[in-house]
């Protein structure tokens, strides 16, 4: 069950039991990275709360913070359903490129699959921080690069305490 909030004339937020969520148990792992979570084929908000408890079940990662969701219009290519996002704060010992794979592998489990840009998709991760770190490599760049350009970060992102 969701609260809905209208935040905006096309933005929606909604408040559940997982979304947001703050754990208050010590993190034992070194890095912290900031995930930003998306998607908008199917029961996405669904999805979000099994993606919640498949992460709170892996001992590679602890779950410290979730933010609400946001339900945003798509950009780049519009002809499709909005998008529901949320941020997820993570503690990993996993080097950025090893941690990119285990979300790759994350979303692979929830059926995504990558057919062109900005195309419609059932779950999507990206790292938008990882610790302090700046990685600038073919197949990863940290912090995300257009983190500060997208209300589907942006919005999330103001609601949790990093």
């Amino acid at each position: 069950m969701y609260i809905q909030r209208r935040y905006g004339d096309k933005l929606s937020l909604f408040k559940g039991l997982r979304f947001p969520y703050r754990s208050y148990k010590i993190a034992h792992h070194r890095y912290q990275a900031v995930v930003g979570i998306g998607g908008n084929l199917g029961d996405v908000k669904r999805r979000f709360e099994h993606l919640f408890f498949t992460i709170q079940k892996d001992k590679r990662v602890s779950l410290v913070e979730s933010s609400l969701i946001l339900k945003n219009p798509p950009f780049g290519f519009i002809e499709q359903e909005d998008f529901f996002n949320s941020i997820l704060v993570l503690k990993t010992s996993m080097q950025p490129r090893v941690f990119l794979d285990y979300l790759m592998r994350l979303e692979k489990r929830f059926k995504r699959q990558r057919s062109f840009a900005n195309a419609p998709r059932t779950l999507d991760l990206d790292i938008i921080f990882f610790d302090n770190r700046v990685v600038k490599s073919p197949t990863l760049t940290i912090p995300h690069p257009s983190w500060h350009e997208r209300e589907s970060v942006l919005i999330p992102l103001a609601k949790v305490k990093l």
